[in-house]
């Protein structure tokens, strides 16, 4: 029998858990759930079953010869003993037996061993039950170009058992190493447009360049830095280990002295030693309006959006269920879109160096063509030992690495991913949650530089963007915390949105859509909930996390300040049509309509006008 007063006890104990559970390991937990689809093969426990009576063959031997960078291939194969479990792993390059193996003095590891994960993966019976009955079958797969042969290996015992039975022939691109993917990005200036690109060509090799100039006229050229890293760059397992794979070489080039809302068109070039040339496709792109020019101006957020295969492999657990929709909704509305942000986890590659590749081709039609301008999330930054401000290994041992390299940002210091950057009307201060934002810290410094430099009289949307959730979100995770927000998230940093009239706070972290009230100190300052005019005395806060991966649960609690929640996938659309009216638009990644929106009308006197915390003291003086 309990003893009195047990069950109140216990009761507390219960609703301490309830509103505490989620400070005590917020950061080591998955936010969304979902786990990297090459972690779950146990590619160290491999073993060698190879059998006469097992075959795969892949087919065609040589691909891209008309210059294509990715292309379907077909692989077929039989074997006398097949199972549900068995399935096909893509390798490259071609050889992943022991002998590329670094030296392990680990006693559990037995050569010959496996020592790379492979690229992706299908199931053996994908097509059809038929695979067990009758043993032979056959898998389409889109490969990419990734600067190495690849091959094709059949294994059973599933993922966590893998016994290699076959190896097929290899397959190769006709030129592994042309330069591609490029990538946009705003320079440091307004006029100033950065392409970055991989290729396999080091500058020992060839010089990299970019050939370009206005649409229809003579073309200039501009040369390429060249940057690579290599496996004692990564911080940690799987990035250091079985997830290692050369990521060749990125070229970034500076175009400088840009005509404003001119059409460009660019060839990334390789003159090799011989004198001959190596060209890309052409490409073009729309330079960036001046800024506070008064014209049509459309900006598209989203965060934490992955990738997805198209030939369907890797499908453990539909790991990014919504990134293909969300990119082909992108790149269905192209001509309607200015510049993208991407707030944050962008592959969710996890130390698996070679989704990196897949990713930049996945989103290629997008970066060719506008500035695709991106943030750093746990899943870029986050390693234990690394200086991250969560000391947990999000990245996989990437530790910012990646990010840094492969895309270009305007920052100062690249390592430090926090910058500003202007597009006509529209001033944004991106912020990094995996760095210390906090009040006397470097970030804070330039946090504050950023929105007071912002002349809100030429550029009068004022855009604040991070991933973690520094400001409100209902998600059940930040509900069980009890503060709806990140630990230490927005206790800093609010009394600036409010004193330098920051319009949106944009944060990603949270797979789904969430918009609040004008809102200061957990307040709304405003009752309206479609249109705002004149002075609003508080900052909107959007989680805008629903690009592509494992969607988010919102806690039971509501929370007064949260206007509309969306459990799906989506991004969100800014259009500003001049100095005082701006389209807020919340879109679905399955179909591009609109499930949210709002407007804003206002003046400059409007920003000028004083609202609590937010005015500049003044005297009787005359």
């Amino acid at each position: 029998m309990a003893r009195p007063g047990s069950f109140a006890c216990l009761n507390f104990v219960l609703i301490w858990l309830f509103f505490n559970w989620g400070t005590v390991d917020t950061a080591h937990r998955h936010v969304g759930g979902g786990e990297q689809p090459l972690s779950k093969i146990a590619i160290h426990k491999a073993v060698y079953a190879l059998n006469d009576s097992a075959s795969i063959t892949a087919y065609p031997l040589v691909l891209g010869i008309k210059g294509e960078d990715a292309q379907w291939i077909t692989v077929e194969l039989k074997h006398h003993d097949p199972s549900e479990d068995d399935w096909v792993a893509v390798f490259s390059p071609a050889k992943f037996n022991s002998s590329t193996c670094l030296p392990d003095d680990d006693p559990r590891q037995q050569a010959p061993y496996i020592c790379s994960a492979p690229i992706k993966y299908k199931y053996a019976n994908e097509s059809g039950s038929d695979y067990t009955k009758t043993g032979n079958t056959s898998l389409e797969f889109r490969l990419i170009n990734q600067r190495a042969d690849f091959s094709f290996a059949l294994f059973s015992g599933g993922l966590s058992n893998p016994k290699l039975v076959a190896v097929s022939n290899p397959i190769n691109f006709a030129n592994p190493k042309a330069p591609l993917y490029p990538r946009l990005s705003q320079g440091k200036s307004w006029n100033e447009m950065t392409i970055t690109w991989t290729s396999g060509y080091n500058i020992d090799e060839a010089i990299p360049f970019v050939a370009w100039g206005l649409k229809g006229q003579l073309q200039t050229q501009s040369p390429a830095g060249t940057l690579t890293f290599h496996r004692n760059s990564m911080c940690g397992s799987p990035a250091r280990t079985v997830g290692w794979r050369d990521p060749g070489f990125i070229h970034t080039s500076f175009l400088k002295d840009l005509w404003p809302n001119s059409v460009y068109t660019y060839e990334l070039g390789h003159q090799l030693s011989n004198g001959s040339y190596i060209w890309s496709k052409i490409y073009s792109f729309k330079s960036s309006p001046y800024p506070g020019q008064d014209s049509l101006q459309r900006v598209v957020i989203f965060g934490d959006m992955g990738k997805a295969e198209r030939d369907g492999s890797n499908e453990y657990s539909n790991y990014q269920p919504g990134s293909l929709n969300t990119t082909d909704q992108l790149i269905k509305d192209l001509d309607n879109i200015d510049i993208v942000f991407h707030i944050g986890d962008i592959t969710y590659a996890n130390g698996y160096i070679s989704q990196w590749d897949q990713f930049t081709s996945l989103v290629e039609p997008i970066a060719s063509t506008v500035p695709y301008m991106i943030a750093s999330g746990n899943h870029e930054r986050d390693a234990p030992g690394t200086g991250s401000f969560y000391d947990i290994n999000d990245s996989g041992g990437e530790c910012g690495v990646l990010a840094e390299t492969m895309f270009y940002v305007p920052a100062e210091n690249r390592a430090k991913f926090w910058y500003s950057t202007d597009y006509g009307m529209f001033h944004f201060c991106i912020a990094d949650t995996e760095h210390d934002w906090r009040e006397g810290s470097e970030q804070y410094r330039f946090i504050e530089s950023c929105l007071a430099s912002a002349d809100r009289q030429k550029q009068p949307w004022l855009i604040f963007a991070a991933h973690r959730v520094l400001g409100y979100s209902s998600s059940d995770f930040y509900g069980l915390e009890g503060s709806f927000e990140e630990p230490m998230g927005r206790e800093s940093l609010q009394k600036l949105w409010q004193k330098y009239k920051v319009d949106i706070a944009f944060f990603g972290h949270v797979h789904n859509y969430e918009r609040t009230c004008p809102i200061y100190q957990n307040q709304c300052v405003n009752t309206e909930r479609s249109h705002y005019s004149g002075t609003v005395n508080g900052t909107i806060h959007v989680v805008v996390g629903g690009g592509g991966s494992h969607l988010s649960e919102f806690s039971p609690l509501q929370t007064f300040w949260s206007l509309y929640r969306d459990y799906d996938y989506g991004f969100v659309k800014l259009t500003a049509f001049n100095h005082s009216s701006l389209l807020f638009e919340y879109k679905k990644s399955r179909d591009g309509q609109v499930y949210d929106s709002f407007t804003i009308s206002r003046d400059y006197r409007d920003v000028l006008a004083c609202v609590h915390d937010g005015c500049e003291p003044t005297t009787l003086a005359s």
